[in-house]
């Protein structure tokens, strides 16, 4: 079996991806600034150039990479048996109290 074979990940600051789009969009070939840059594909042209064009300067912006921190504002979402999970909890605790009630409402009719 081969060994399999991955190309590194370049990192291109925005100042680079905004000169190569610029270019792009002043005519220059996706593959010519591809091969110049060494980008992996004339296609990164193609998408850093749609994304300039639909989000601008921001969108070429380097994200931060990793998974977002759990806050008020972005709770982790719960899977289906844990949501069950405390609704039934709830439920128990809901006939627990119902059964204390009646049994203080028969008390007090004694």
């Amino acid at each position: 079996m081969g060994a399999l074979v991955t190309r590194e990940r370049k990192q291109y600051d925005l100042e680079t991806k905004l000169l190569i789009v610029r270019r792009h969009l002043q005519g220059a070939s996706g593959r010519v600034l591809a091969k110049e840059y060494d980008l992996p594909s004339p296609g990164t042209v193609t998408n850093w150039a749609k994304i300039y064009r639909r989000d601008g300067e921001d969108g070429l912006r380097p994200k931060k990479r990793g998974r977002r921190p759990v806050t008020r504002e972005n709770p982790v979402p719960e899977s289906e048996a844990e949501q069950l999970r405390r609704e039934n909890e709830r439920l128990r605790a809901e006939v627990a109290y119902l059964g204390k009630l009646r049994a203080l409402r028969s008390q007090q009719r004694r």
